[in-house]
């Protein structure tokens, strides 16, 4: 009797304690850095000509009005938000985030930039990588204001960040029509080294400035989008030079991110295979339930693929059927398979790790 009592007293304490923990635990700020894959609406703050602010972008989101993201509907920071049982991050320079909306976290990214700064100058005012950073630390200032130094400090070390840089190294700066300076500075090779070695340099800024959990996503298959078929195919293959970009980076970016977490001596930097993930509905949109993986929804020209999409743009009746929304961005159902694969890829889309046993192993902390 007497270690029955003993049993159920533990049973109630354990039980008891497993509430407390619950209870007490403060949702995970989510911190979001990059380009138009992932800005949720910094570009409509700017005098920039990559904005998605006009119709028919926000088609499909729940106010059916654009919202800045480069989708149908929602992105991929949102979808992860939402799967995590967070609120969706604001955009860094909305007026809306102040007070208890910075504990969310923010949304630093902007359409048009990449890994060096000089690309996306065509665009104007873009918020480049080292400024998002630059925000960020102004972000921190806000936030101890909010909740005091230690607060704020430890806030950002449990929180999550995603980013998503890259693409635009290439397609808007080194493969430039009809040539770039940096095409001319460096052979595609020596270029790929360049960004690697710069990219390390922003991702360990981004460790000095408390970062403790990373998603970091490579490139796309860059030759597969609708604007680059336009552009470059005759047969509705992929371009050739790209993919060959895309296949000397994103292994090279994860032999980066391996080095860096060595150094550092903690699996902080998670690669995400965004490449792979792209190509599986790519190369078998059926399989996925698209009709297509080559034409965009939104847009004008062959494949749907040039120029911007507009409310003069094609616009396909049923979004949920293209894998593209416009000429270079996902639509929102591919976005959310996306997600799923961050969620709970195995090591082919996700190393070492991917996001649910990050979750599962931190909240143990």
């Amino acid at each position: 009797m007497a270690s029955y009592c003993i049993m159920i007293s533990l049973m109630v304490v354990f039980l008891l304690g497993s509430c407390s923990c619950f209870v007490n635990a403060q949702p995970r700020a989510f911190f979001v850095f990059g380009d138009s894959l992932v800005d949720s609406g910094n570009n409509d703050f700017l005098a920039t000509t990559a904005r998605a602010d006009a119709p028919p972008y926000g088609i499909d989101y729940p106010t059916h009005r654009p919202t800045g993201r480069f989708s149908n509907g929602l992105n991929i920071p949102d979808l992860i938000s939402l799967e995590l049982g967070l609120e969706p991050t604001l955009p860094y320079l909305s007026p809306l985030l102040v007070g208890e909306k910075l504990l969310i976290g923010a949304n630093f990214a902007s359409a048009g930039i990449g890994i060096l700064n000089d690309t996306g100058i065509q665009f104007l005012h873009i918020i480049h990588i080292e400024k998002q950073l630059k925000l960020f630390r102004e972000y921190q200032a806000r936030l101890s204001a909010h909740i005091g130094a230690s607060g704020a400090r430890n806030h950002v070390n449990r929180a999550l960040f995603l980013i998503t840089l890259g693409g635009n190294d290439f397609v808007n700066n080194y493969y430039l029509v009809p040539y770039s300076a940096r095409s001319r500075q460096f052979s595609l090779p020596d270029y790929v080294r360049y960004l690697i070695s710069e990219y390390r340099k922003v991702l360990r800024n981004l460790y000095n400035l408390g970062a403790r959990r990373v998603l970091v996503t490579g490139t796309g298959p860059m030759g597969c989008v609708p604007a680059e078929l336009a552009m470059r195919s005759r047969t509705g293959d992929c371009d050739v030079e790209l993919q060959r970009a895309a296949a000397l980076y994103n292994p090279q970016l994860v032999e980066m991110i391996n080095s860096l977490n060595q150094d550092i001596g903690s699996h902080v930097f998670i690669a995400a295979n965004a490449y792979r993930m792209h190509m599986d509905f790519i190369s078998n949109p059926r399989a996925y339930g698209f009709v297509t993986s080559k034409i965009a929804c939104c847009g004008q020209g062959p494949y749907n693929g040039i120029g911007l999409c507009t409310p003069a743009s094609n616009l396909c009746p049923n979004r949920d059927l293209c894998a593209f929304w416009d000429p270079f961005h996902p639509s929102e159902r591919a976005s959310r398979i996306i997600v799923q694969q961050i969620l709970r890829g195995t090591n082919e889309y996700m190393h070492p790790m991917n996001l649910s046993t990050i979750m599962a192993l931190d909240s143990r902390n």
